[in-house]
C-alpha cells in the first residue's frame, strides 16, 4: 500500500507556486504603478517627457486624466493590482489544471460509458476508457477497477471485499483532490482581501484630504473633488478585484465539485456491481 501511495504521489502533477505568482504579480503593478500610471503626461502642467515622481513638485500636480488620478491613490494602487493580477494567473493556471483533471472527453459520457460496462461484467473495457479518457477522474476510477479485479481473487469476506473498494477509492480521491484545489484558497482570500485593501487606500486618501484642506485654511472645491476622486479610485479597484476573485472561485469551485459528484457516483457504481454480480 505504502508503495502505490508512492507511485500516484509521484504522477501527480503539482500547479504553479502561488508564491511565484504573487512576487512576479507586485513586480508587474509595481513597473505598471510607476512606469505607465506616473508618466508625466497624465497630469496637468508637467513637462511631456519623464515621471512624475522624479519631478520637483510633482506631487502638486493635479491629475489630467483617469491614469493620473489613479496614481495619485498611493502606495495601495499597486497593492491591489497585485492581487489582481495574481487572480488572473492563478486563474488561467487552475482553467488548465482542471482541464486535465477532467480528462479528454466529456465528463458525463465517460461516467455513462463506464457504468454501462460495468454492468456487462466487461471491466477491461471499462479501464480502457479510464485509459482513454485520462485525468485525475479516470486515474482514481482506473484504481477502483484495479482493486475490484483484485477482489475477485481475494479470500476474504465479500463484505470486507466492498469495503476495500470503497477504502481505495476514497485513498486515490484523497490523492488527487489536494492537486485540484490548489491555489484556490488563494482565490479565495484575495476576495476579502481585495475590497478590504480598497477601503484602506479609501480611508487614507479622505485623511490626506481633509487634512490637507484643514492645514490650507481655507476650503478649496477643486482641491477636495479632486482628493477624494483618488480615493475613491481605491474603492474602486478594489471592488473589481474581489468581485473577479468571487467570480473565478465559485467557477472553479462548481468544476471541482462536478469532478467530485462523478467520483462518487463512480465508487457507488463499482462497490454496487459488485454486491449484485458476486456472492462472496
Amino acid at each position: 500500500m505504502e508503495t502505490k501511495t508512492k507511485k500516484r504521489e509521484g504522477k501527480k502533477s503539482r500547479g504553479i507556486s502561488a508564491g511565484i505568482v504573487i512576487l512576479a504579480s507586485l513586480i508587474m503593478a509595481e513597473a505598471l504603478f510607476y512606469l505607465v500610471f506616473g508618466q508625466n503626461r497624465h497630469f496637468q502642467g508637467a513637462p511631456a517627457d519623464g515621471y512624475i515622481w522624479l519631478l520637483d513638485g510633482g506631487e502638486k500636480l493635479h491629475p489630467d486624466n483617469l491614469i493620473g488620478t489613479v496614481y495619485r491613490g498611493g502606495f495601495v494602487v499597486p497593492i491591489i493590482i497585485t492581487l489582481l493580477f495574481t487572480v488572473i494567473i492563478l486563474s488561467v493556471e487552475r482553467f488548465f489544471a482542471l482541464g486535465k483533471a477532467k480528462g479528454k472527453g466529456n465528463l458525463i459520457n465517460f461516467v455513462y460509458d463506464v457504468k454501462a460496462e460495468l454492468k456487462k461484467g466487461n471491466i477491461a473495457a471499462a479501464e480502457a476508457l479510464c485509459a482513454k479518457q485520462k485525468g485525475s477522474v479516470a486515474a482514481i476510477v482506473d484504481a477502483g477497477l484495479k482493486k475490484y479485479r483484485e477482489m475477485e481473487t481475494a479470500s476474504i469476506p465479500k463484505e470486507q471485499k466492498i469495503e476495500e473498494i470503497k477504502a481505495e477509492i476514497e485513498e486515490a480521491t484523497a490523492l488527487e483532490l489536494p492537486s485540484m484545489q490548489q491555489n484556490l484558497p488563494i482565490i479565495a482570500t484575495i476576495s476579502t482581501l481585495g475590497t478590504l485593501m480598497g477601503l484602506f487606500g479609501t480611508v487614507l486618501g479622505m485623511i490626506k484630504s481633509f487634512a490637507a484642506l484643514g492645514n490650507a485654511g481655507a476650503v478649496d472645491s477643486v482641491a477636495l473633488s479632486v482628493g477624494i476622486s483618488e480615493a475613491l479610485v481605491n474603492t474602486a479597484n478594489g471592488i473589481a478585484t474581489g468581485a473577479l476573485a468571487i467570480i473565478c472561485y465559485s467557477f472553479f469551485s462548481g468544476k471541482i465539485d462536478n469532478m467530485t459528484y462523478a467520483i462518487d457516483e463512480m465508487g457507488f457504481a463499482l462497490t454496487q456491481t459488485y454486491a449484485e454480480t458476486h456472492t462472496s
